[in-house]
């Protein structure tokens, strides 16, 4: 007996929304919340090369944000609202920056990522942040998804993990 199952739904190179909509697994909106996915696979990089458990609180909320807003991406019906983020988590990393930056001031020159693992590994996510910010705004132009609070939370997260990098270099 085979204990293995497989849904095999995929191999045709589609995927279901959140509302089960099929579309291709090439369109905007899998690309942009894939790319959510790569940069919480980073950033769970960086939690296992750091021994700080204040980085590593972070980078687990920031991974849960991450999932919700992933599922905030996946929904085609602009009735349903169970997923979306708000202003609060953008506040929330806004305040994050601000203390970490009082511990560790950023440099002021230009920055090499690699000074350590987990910083790398940050950093890593910064770039794959920043894909997923250019492809939500690319949701916004094709009139696929519009948020204000998705476009200011993926702007300052990835300001976040450039100074949670920072922090992580000194304090990784």
């Amino acid at each position: 007996m085979d204990v293995f199952t497989f849904s095999k739904k995929g191999d045709q190179g589609e995927t279901s929304l959140l509302t089960g909509t099929r579309v291709s697994k090439a369109s905007l909106r899998p690309e942009t919340y894939g790319t959510l996915d790569e940069a919480s696979s980073a950033m769970g990089m960086a939690k296992v090369f750091t021994q700080n458990e204040s980085i590593r609180s972070m980078i687990l909320t920031v991974q849960e944000d991450l999932l919700l807003l992933g599922a905030q991406l996946s929904n085609d019906d602009p009735t349903k609202t169970d997923f979306n983020i708000g202003m609060e988590l953008t506040v929330r990393l806004e305040g994050w920056i601000r203390k970490l930056q009082e511990e560790v001031p950023l440099p002021r020159r230009f920055v090499f990522p690699g000074a350590n693992a987990a910083s790398a590994s940050l950093d890593l996510s910064r770039t794959i942040i920043r894909r997923a910010e250019r492809r939500a705004v690319e949701m916004r132009e094709a009139g696929l998804f519009d948020s204000p609070e998705v476009h200011a939370y993926l702007n300052r997260l990835a300001d976040f993990l450039f100074t949670l990098a920072r922090y992580a270099e000194e304090r990784g």
